[in-house]
């Protein structure tokens, strides 16, 4: 798909998963049993997050890059 949005994975161990956030589209995260499996994941949820967006008439954030945290 080649999302331009910025993706953070981490290890939950809550979840004993990997976990894929995306910060600039609100609620869209994933998991996955693997790091592979998480990003891939996320990837296919990006897509649907936006297409649904649309759907629905809403605005689709433009992709920033890499977002800075303190």
């Amino acid at each position: 798909m080649g999302s331009k949005y910025e993706i953070i994975i981490f290890w939950s161990e809550e979840d004993g998963a990997f976990v894929a956030e995306v910060p600039e589209l609100p609620g869209c995260m994933a998991d996955g049993k693997t790091y592979q499996e998480a990003l891939s994941s996320a990837e296919q949820i990006i897509q649907e997050w936006v297409e649904t967006a649309k759907e629905l008439g809403r605005t689709v954030p433009e992709p920033r890059g890499r977002l800075a945290y303190a």
